[in-house]
């Protein structure tokens, strides 16, 4: 995809944060309620929960997976499973809605042919928050992620490759969409702490979908 070709396909108020990073503004609005109904189905059978790092920190951002593999934390580290160890069953199938915005979000974004086999979605209550990291599990070092905002708004941080890096700061929007790869794939990123506050489809909640091509 061309550069000229990237630019007529973004939308009015995207904004690029890096090379090969973009804020897609309002993207998953229309197809908001259709996620959220499927955010539902997924936690029905793989329910939420207060991962523990390796380092005994018990996480304010209670997750689950779907897809093919699952993202998990354990005392000897972080890793990627095909079972959910809470359940023992394989995580919930990838979701036809969560699948197809996945692929136009990056395609938008310069990225074509993404095919996410992990999905993790996060559930903020106010006050939680994601400190600044990178995505360095997978496999797969070329695939973007793309993040997806929905509720309650949120302060997302953007830096460099460096953990020195100052973050830009960005309001994220319900249905905003944010996609990074490229030169940007292991940019620190992260979340500042959630204001209190009340969306008509969330309640006091932000939940947030990021896409992952691990293998």
């Amino acid at each position: 995809m061309s550069m000229a070709d990237l630019f007529d396909g973004m939308a009015q108020g995207d904004e690029q944060l890096a090379p090969g990073a973009w804020l897609l503004r309002g993207f998953a609005r229309d197809m908001a309620s259709t996620l959220l109904h499927d955010v539902a189905s997924v936690t029905a059978v793989a329910p939420f929960r207060h991962l523990v790092t390796p380092g005994g920190y018990t996480m304010s951002v209670a997750m689950t997976n779907c897809g093919r593999v699952g993202w998990t934390s354990e005392a000897r580290g972080y890793r990627y499973a095909g079972i959910d160890p809470q359940t023992g069953q394989a995580w919930p199938a990838l979701p036809d809605s969560f699948a197809d915005l996945a692929r136009r979000a990056a395609q938008a974004a310069g990225f074509p042919d993404f095919d996410p086999d992990a999905c993790l979605i996060n559930r903020y209550t106010p006050g939680s928050r994601l400190s600044l990291h990178q995505d360095r599990d997978e496999n797969d070092r070329v695939a973007p992620i793309v993040s997806v905002s929905l509720g309650l708004p949120a302060v997302f941080q953007f830096g460099g490759l460096a953990r020195t890096d100052k973050p830009a700061r960005y309001r994220l929007e319900h249905g905003d969409v944010v996609v990074w790869g490229g030169p940007s794939r292991f940019a620190y990123h992260g979340v500042l702490p959630v204001a209190d506050g009340y969306h008509p489809e969330t309640g006091n909640l932000r939940i947030n979908i990021t896409f992952r091509k691990v293998f």
